[in-house]
């Protein structure tokens, strides 16, 4: 700071004062890239305060990189889904307060006993104790006091699949507050919980008219099965037929009588509604139901 003395016609005498000092720099986060600083001075014998010049610091960033993998790219409901979540320092400041928002897939369940920490440095990987994260419907939230630059927070945990993850598109992301967003793509398999059923049944020769199958009642090949949906369906060579993908719900199948020469239904002397060329069946979703259709040969008065 220059300070004006003595004034000698054309000379003026001035007083230079340096006030020496520094300033802490803490590690907060930065919102600015640049720090700009000026400072002013005044006294009773001056005029107007005296303004310094300004100074000019460029401040260090954090810069954050999520990466989010998962165990398996496909699962179906009951099996545990194993999810990593690494977040990497790639700045030159010091990242506090670190809040990572993690949203699961529709019908996935997180488990709390399978959380694990590490920290990964140049130096290798160590194991930390990370804070049981909040949760909240399927939003999962971690927290963690502060990341160095050049330093790595890996995050494992698991989840587990439930049948309601059929309704959704396994697709789940994470952030941190100043990362990008991260993905992982699960396909949902249904497993047993198809919304579709598979029908199975024979069509054989009943010689006592029980409606079941007993040993020597052979099986009729090639007899026909026309479903309420208009699948046709064919017997091999036992006699035996199955259909796969059926949509569940009250289903009917119509034995084609005409595909069987010198064959009629069997009589039932034990459930009447079975004395009919046509079976009505519950199919319950990823169910099986069976239908079964006895016949008999044709009795011709004149033939043995």
């Amino acid at each position: 700071m220059k300070t004006l003395l003595e004034r000698l016609g054309h000379l003026c005498l001035f007083l230079t004062v340096v006030i020496p000092g520094y300033v802490v720099f803490e590690g907060l986060p930065v919102t600015a890239d640049e720090i700009l600083n000026s400072a002013s001075a005044s006294g009773s014998n001056l005029d107007k305060p005296v303004t310094s010049n300004q100074t000019k610091v460029t401040a260090g960033q954090a810069v954050l990189v999520l990466i989010k993998t998962g165990d398996r790219a496909a699962a179906e409901p009951g099996e545990t889904v194993i999810y990593r979540l690494s977040l990497k320092n790639n700045g030159t400041a010091t990242a506090n307060n670190i809040v990572i928002t993690d949203t699961l897939p529709v019908g996935l369940q997180y488990v709390s006993k399978a959380l694990q920490g590490s920290l990964t440095t140049d130096r290798g990987a160590t194991g930390v104790t990370l804070a049981p994260p909040t949760t909240s419907g399927r939003t999962v939230t971690f927290n963690y006091p502060s990341l160095a630059p050049n330093q790595t927070l890996n995050i494992i945990y698991a989840a587990t699949v439930t049948p309601d993850a059929i309704r959704g598109n396994g697709r789940n992301q994470a952030q941190e507050t100043r990362s990008n967003i991260a993905s992982h793509q699960l396909r949902i398999q249904p497993g047993i919980l198809s919304d579709c059923g598979t029908l199975i049944g024979r069509v054989f020769v009943d010689k006592n008219f029980d409606g079941e199958q007993q040993s020597g009642e052979p099986g009729v090949p090639n007899a026909v099965i026309f479903m309420d949906d208009g699948n046709r369906i064919t017997t091999d060579a036992n006699g035996l037929f199955s259909l796969a993908n059926v949509i569940s719900g009250n289903r009917s199948g119509t034995l084609d009588l005409t595909s069987l020469p010198g064959y009629t239904l069997a009589p039932n002397q034990r459930f009447i509604e079975r004395n009919s060329q046509s079976r009505l069946v519950r199919l319950e979703p990823g169910g099986l139901a069976r239908m079964n259709f006895a016949v008999t040969p044709v009795y011709r008065e004149g033939r043995r």
